[in-house]
This record gives C-alpha cells, structure tokens and sequence, in this order.
C-alpha cells in the first residue's frame, strides 16, 4: 500500500468514546519549507506544528481557523502553523544563531503557546498557556487538560520529506471508562517514528488497533495555502499614512513588502502610493487578516 500523501483522516473507536486523527504532508511541508533555510531543527518544530495546526482544527465544530503560535526568548523566538476547516496550512519560524539541536524548551525560552480560533462569524477566542514538557506534544497535551478537560494524546514524526502528526482525543461529555482509554493510549504508544513516516496512514492504523472496532472516514485532502493579497498589503499601507509612504519612496524609492509565510514580493511605486490615497480604498478601511 502506497504512503498517502497530504492527507488527513479521520477515525473513531466504535462504543468507546474515543476519536482519532492521523496527518500526512509532503508537498504542504516542502512548500512552507521552500524559500527558508532553516536549520534542520527548526524544520522539524515547522513540521509538528503544521501537523499539530490541521490536527487540532479538524476537531473545530465551526467554520474558521485556528492559529498556533509559539514566542519566547530563545534561539527560535516565534513559530506560528495556521490551518482551517479545509484542511489548507500554512506556518513560519524565526530563529537566530547557529542551531543544531535541542529540544522544544531550549529553543524557545521563557515563552507561551497560544492557539486562536478564528470562526468566519463571530468572536474569537484565545487559549494560553505555558511550555511545558520536553515537546510540543507534551505542551499541547497539558492545554487540553487545562481548558478543556479532554484526555488528548499527540504523537509527531517528522524528516527532511514529510512530517505525520497522530491524534487521540476522548469525546467530549464522554464518561467512558478509563481502562479504554488507557488501553488505546498504550497501543498507539507502540508507534514509531520510522513506521508513521514509512506506513500507509491505513496500515498504521491497522497495526496500531487491529483488535479494536475502528470507523475510518474517507481521507481529505490538506494542501498549502496562504492567503495574502496585494489588497491586504494595501490595506495595511494605507493604515502607515500618506506622509510616512512619501518618505519611504524618497529613502528607497520604491515600497516593498514580503509576505514571511509564502515569500510573495509585493512592490509599489509612487504611482501605485498615490493610486491609493485617490480612491476608495483610503476611506474607511482596516486592516483584513
């Protein structure tokens, strides 16, 4: 059976109150990878956070998106992976320094994590919480126990190709017993890394929980997707004021801008400034995320 391929599925255990998940990305990880050299290390902490991202928004009982970011004073001071309901990723990370190692608290310091859920109507919300454990999976895990009070286990594996994320997560309102979810747990605890990145997401389930009553659901496709625009940068131009744009042509001669998640240039000429401040779009506008 062929590895499948930025692909998304997801599972349930039948009468025991357990859902799983299981994310696959090769060419959505290459693309977030492309354009950015990063240090192996910081690659491998992209690639769990996209999986982690498309993961946990799959969990989402409302259109929109959820965003995860990481900052502190480390090495790698920000990490940010953005997903949404349509299984579309995008992420980034800063670094600075010569790094080659180190696990998740090393490189990222005193920091916080903090998940978002953006729905395409009405409020959002934010989660925050500091790291904790050795990973993103043990900081991710303790969230779930904090605010929501669910039983989630997370595993991540991750190479130069491709990066898999494994979900459990108890259902929620669920009493089940605990003996099920501790059985579950140890089995997918079976899991390797070598066998997430080398199975089938089919035979990895297989494998794990042959003995189970597993309902897998037919697979949805994950793609990279970023959605800046030369609208948006307007937008955001346009909030910086006439003057300060003025100026900027006269140092640079031109006003540029760089989208950090895709690396699309965005550039504007005098002409293009003055086009802005004589139409529509200077009146009344904000700045669109």
């Amino acid at each position: 059976m062929t590895i499948n391929k930025d692909q998304l599925f997801r599972f349930i255990f039948e009468n025991l109150g357990i859902r799983g998940e299981l994310v696959s990305l090769d060419t959505s990880f290459q693309a977030s990878l492309e354009k950015h050299n990063y240090p192996d290390i910081i690659a491998e902490q992209l690639g769990q956070a996209l999986a982690a991202s498309l993961l946990l928004s799959a969990t989402l009982k409302f259109d929109g998106s959820l965003i995860m970011q990481l900052q502190g004073n480390g090495p790698m001071n920000m990490l940010v992976a953005q997903a949404n309901q349509q299984q579309t990723v995008r992420g980034l990370a800063h670094w600075s320094g010569d790094i080659s190692h180190g696990k998740l608290p090393s490189l990222i310091g005193d920091g916080l994590l903090t998940l978002t859920l953006k729905p395409t109507e009405g409020k959002a919300y934010q989660g925050i919480v500091s790291i904790e454990g050795e990973s993103l999976a043990e900081t991710l895990q303790a969230y779930f126990i904090q605010s929501e009070q669910l039983k989630t286990r997370l595993w991540f594996a991750v190479n130069s190709e491709r990066a898999v994320g494994l979900l459990l997560q108890e259902l929620p309102a669920h009493n089940g017993e605990l003996a099920d979810w501790q059985r579950v747990e140890m089995l997918a605890g079976t899991i390797t890394n070598n066998e997430l990145l080398g199975l089938s997401s089919e035979e990895v389930i297989r494998r794990l929980f042959h003995d189970e009553t597993v309902r897998l659901y037919e697979p949805q496709a994950v793609t990279f997707k970023c959605d800046c625009s030369r609208e948006k940068v307007e937008k955001s131009l346009i909030t910086l004021g006439h003057k300060d744009l003025l100026l900027l042509l006269e140092e640079k001669g031109a006003v540029e801008a760089d989208c950090e998640f895709c690396n699309q240039h965005y550039q504007f000429d005098a002409i293009d400034i003055e086009l802005l401040f004589s139409s529509d779009k200077a009146t009344g506008s904000t700045v669109q995320h």
